[in-house]
């Protein structure tokens, strides 16, 4: 099943020569508040295009999301990733063991720029390379750890898990495992379903909710666990859903976003012109803006959504 190219109107560039920027989060006063995974930075993007550094954030800040507390709350890959310029795009290069700090989860005051490791590890398991969260508004939030692939040095690919963890720092679980290169995360807009999306598999899964932190089982070699893949070669990277319940997924090499339906038979494709579409987020009047995050060319974009976005926890 492909997907039909849409035409949502014109992708209004916002900022530029921004540093593989990633995890945006729409701020009430107009402003977009992002991580600069080669920064390394937390840098809010007000509406004229300008930039404020909320804070340094040495590593490799990936996901950001507000918290109970007006924190943001950083998922950081470790700085595990080489930057390296291809054809006038930046990528993030092989794993690179001299920069690498170990992954964190992390709680950011933006008013005093103080950065604080919330988790490291969970169950005497570090992590490795956390990627994306998001909140739950029960105190807690979901995360991925997307792993570290090593093609030269130990030529080894990890399988890491789905966590949930309080805010407070108080407890951390792993409830799912193995799951490869996760990435994107998020809710159902009644909060009773977890979405995530892996990215070299190119799917999106998806697990009823029973609990705070809870997931209902699957069974051995159950199918219905996966709300959609894609055919080809198209990576997938974050994620955000639609006050409407599409998933609506920044894909990689081809370049845009993916919106699938939430029954996973309707499946959209917004083209961005950049190979390395990473992320967007819902804000503006009636949560009827898209801003998406261009990681290769450095760029904030935004554009007019045909589905109002879903309120977030704490949004």
């Amino acid at each position: 099943m492909g997907a039909t190219d849409v035409d949502q109107g014109e992708l209004r560039v916002i900022a530029t020569d921004l540093r593989f920027p990633e995890g945006p989060i729409a701020m009430p006063d107009g402003s977009v508040v992002l991580v600069e995974m080669f920064g390394p930075r937390l840098t809010r993007v007000r509406p004229d295009g300008s930039t404020q550094t909320l804070a340094d954030i040495p590593g490799g800040p990936n996901g950001a999301a507000v918290g109970p507390d007006g924190a943001i709350y950083v998922c950081n890959n470790g700085g595990c990733y080489t930057p390296v310029e291809l054809q006038g795009l930046l990528l993030p290069g092989p794993f690179n063991p001299a920069t690498y700090i170990g992954g964190r989860v992390q709680r950011v005051d933006t008013h005093s720029g103080a950065v604080t490791d919330l988790y490291t590890e969970c169950d005497g398991h570090v992590l490795r390379s956390p990627n994306d969260l998001v909140m739950d508004g029960h105190g807690g939030f979901w995360f991925t750890d997307h792993g570290i692939r090593d093609p030269h040095g130990a030529r080894t690919s990890d399988l890491t898990g789905i966590y949930y963890a309080r805010c407070d720092g108080s407890a951390i679980s792993e409830v799912v495992f193995p799951v490869e290169a996760p990435n994107g995360i998020g809710l159902s807009p009644d909060a009773t379903t977890l979405y995530w999306a892996e990215t070299h598999s190119g799917r999106v899964f998806h697990r009823r909710i029973v609990a705070p932190g809870e997931l209902a089982p699957a069974m051995p070699l159950d199918t219905s666990v996966v709300l959609h893949g894609l055919p080809g070669l198209q990576l997938l990277d974050s994620l955000a859903v639609d006050d409407d319940g599409w998933v609506n997924v920044a894909t990689l090499i081809n370049g845009g976003v993916t919106s699938i339906s939430p029954d996973g038979a309707t499946v959209e494709f917004l083209p961005t012109e950049d190979p390395l579409t990473t992320n967007l987020c819902f804000g503006g009047q009636n949560l009827r803006t898209a801003f998406i995050t261009l990681s290769g060319t450095g760029r904030l974009v935004a554009t007019r959504w045909p589905r109002a976005g879903l309120r977030l926890a704490h949004q």
